[in-house]
């Protein structure tokens, strides 16, 4: 019995298999989004951490290493937002996934190049705005997931938002194996998006330091919800710096907030003003403190400590609970080949308990 994990998202973006790898900033390189697309899965180069040039040259690169369609991943309070759309536009890449809607007008242009449009949604009304504003696709992120999430298990919000919208559908938060692309498929999604998983593999840039804090944890429960780093909820591994920000005063904190918003002001070319408006923005849309607002607008800092500097003390560890039950490194290739082969051997086992329930009521 042949199976085929051809689905909607793989026609979407033209890749093989219903396998994304995620934007994780100072990860998601152009070794990384290559090799994932030579493997048949689809990879997005994280686009909000660096300056339009690095990016551009980054666009480059991948295209470079692979013949395979790839995305760019932004967010709509970087500063320089518009110009990564305009790199995305002229070297006309596949798609481009973002957090928070850049808005219609964006949107509409995006799709009118023919880039697919693919947000990230933590919450059931956040999936039915961003169809609503033109997104191609949603991700679903569950509770379960790294960075930034919501509270919601990716079990329950998976099935609300495929019952609740008519575009295709990507489950995140939780996977890492052919198990869990068939569950996400038996929920009614069209692929899988993994971080975690694509983090800890051989192609991944991550220094061998921080990897070794990742492969440590075999408890879930210690891959943590912080408001810590930036007055949201965050999952992370905790670590020294995590205890610090959690047992110090507003004060301790701004510090860290300016020394970081300063590092970062120089990494990406921004201006002070640039910089601090990218700030007010984010306290305008939520109840931030004055340190929150300026560590939201330049956290990348904190992670670079780890995923860069390979000091995973001194940075923040973004994972997804997923994190403690993966003890080894693939390529990209093994890791999704491994995939695949165990998707298809276990939808091809439950074809044929089907076929084999239907003989045995025909009999």
């Amino acid at each position: 019995m042949a199976i085929s994990l051809n689905t909607r998202l793989t026609e979407l973006l033209g890749c093989r298999y219903p396998i994304i790898q995620t934007a994780m900033g100072w990860v998601a390189d152009p070794k990384l989004v290559a090799a994932t697309g030579n493997a048949g899965g689809f990879g997005f180069l994280a686009g909000a951490t660096i300056e339009p040039q690095q990016m551009e040259a980054a666009i480059i690169e991948t295209r470079r290493l692979t013949d395979q369609p790839f995305g760019v991943n932004f967010h709509m309070y970087q500063a320089n937002a518009g110009e990564i759309v305009e790199l995305v536009l002229r070297h006309k890449v596949r798609a481009v996934s973002y957090s928070r809607s850049p808005g219609k007008q964006m949107i509409s242009r995006l799709k009118d190049a023919g880039v697919v449009c693919i947000p990230t949604v933590g919450a059931l009304k956040h999936a039915q705005k961003a169809v609503e504003m033109g997104a191609d696709a949603v991700t679903v992120q569950g509770g379960e997931g790294g960075g930034h999430t919501g509270s919601v298990p990716t079990s329950l919000l998976l099935d609300q938002v495929v019952n609740a919208v008519s575009v295709p559908v990507v489950a995140a938060g939780g996977f890492k194996d052919g198990k869990g692309l068939v569950s996400a498929l038996v929920y009614g999604a069209e692929g899988i998006a993994m971080g975690t998983r694509f983090l800890m593999c051989a192609d991944s840039p991550v220094p061998q330091a921080t990897l070794a804090r990742y492969l440590a944890v075999k408890d879930p429960a210690a891959i943590i919800i912080s408001r810590a780093i930036d007055g949201m909820p965050q999952r992370m591994i905790r670590n020294e710096l995590l205890n610090q920000l959690e047992n110090s005063g507003g004060l301790k904190r701004l510090l860290l907030a300016l020394q970081s918003g300063l590092a970062y002001r120089r990494h990406t070319g921004m201006s002070l003003t640039q910089l601090l408006g990218s700030a007010l923005k984010m306290r305008g849309a939520g109840e931030l403190t004055a340190a929150q607002s300026i560590m939201a607008a330049n956290a990348p800092m904190v992670i670079q400590k780890a995923m860069v500097d390979g000091l995973p003390a001194a940075g923040v560890l973004p994972s997804g609970q997923i994190a403690a039950s993966i003890d080894s490194l693939p390529s990209c290739a093994q890791l999704i080949e491994q995939i695949v082969r165990d998707a298809e051997a276990r939808l091809g086992e439950l074809c044929r308990r089907v076929y084999r329930g239907e003989r045995n009521e025909s009999i």
